[in-house]
């Protein structure tokens, strides 16, 4: 018996759907998606996600394709069956009460470094590390899975960007603004890092470089707390 969905009515402001939709474009433009991959989320209320449908190709989506569901996963409204890959939103939102956005896609050179082991080098870019931070690999889980979810739930505690295995990247911020340049970020700098090692040899930048770095990424964060909040409003 196929599953039903309530079909009421979006509760989300229409400038949020849409600003949701202009991301999933911008993903697709960008080709950090291709087809029908990736998924978005956003936090529209204490216990409530906007969410993108599964099977849809994302850089198409209307305003009202999209999906509103509660933090345990409940389909609350829409027309359409949410993401497949919703488990692996839920974690993120499980594991850091800051998140209030998550973008997952598949950036081509980002991903390419999970299929040699490889996650992206750190303390080599220094616009890298102030806007993404130490990014992560994740081992590999399948694609919609219960375990996928439980293998990044850990890692979302320390890291805003994780890289899945053989599959893509998954990216949480505290606006849908900060979530996206994050995916946009890895892989920018995934091409550089690739460029330059056709290249020669990368020098890594010294400890006391990255150290400053590091503190300088969590005064800025720490700094700008309200106004991501603010952003999430649908102010962005």
């Amino acid at each position: 018996m196929a599953p039903t969905f309530r079909p009421h009515r979006l509760q989300a402001p229409f400038a949020t759907r849409e600003a949701l939709v202009r991301v999933c474009a911008a993903l697709a433009a960008r080709q950090l998606i291709a087809g029908q991959d990736g998924n978005v989320s956003l936090r529209i209320g204490s216990d409530r996600l906007l969410v993108t449908p599964s099977g849809f190709a994302k850089g198409a989506l209307d305003v009202d394709d999209l999906v509103e569901v509660s933090l345990a996963g409940e389909q609350l409204a829409g027309r359409h069956p949410a993401t497949s890959e919703l488990g692996l939103h839920l974690a993120a939102y499980d594991a850091r009460p800051d998140v209030h956005a998550v973008v997952h896609a598949h950036p081509v050179t980002a991903t390419a470094f999970t299929l040699l082991g490889e996650s992206i080098p750190d303390g080599v870019l220094a616009e890298l590390m102030l806007t993404v931070g130490t990014v992560a690999l994740a081992p590999y889980a399948q694609p919609g899975t219960a375990a996928l979810g439980n293998v990044v739930r850990l890692l979302f505690r320390q890291h805003d960007v994780i890289l899945l295995a053989h599959h893509g990247a998954v990216a949480a911020g505290r606006s849908l603004q900060e979530a996206h340049f994050a995916m946009e970020s890895l892989e920018h700098g995934a091409r550089m890092i690739h460029a330059a090692r056709q290249l020669g040899r990368i020098i890594s930048l010294q400890d006391a470089a990255c150290d400053a770095l590091r503190e300088a990424r969590r005064g800025a964060r720490n700094g700008s707390a309200s106004d991501a909040a603010f952003m999430e409003n649908g102010n962005d």
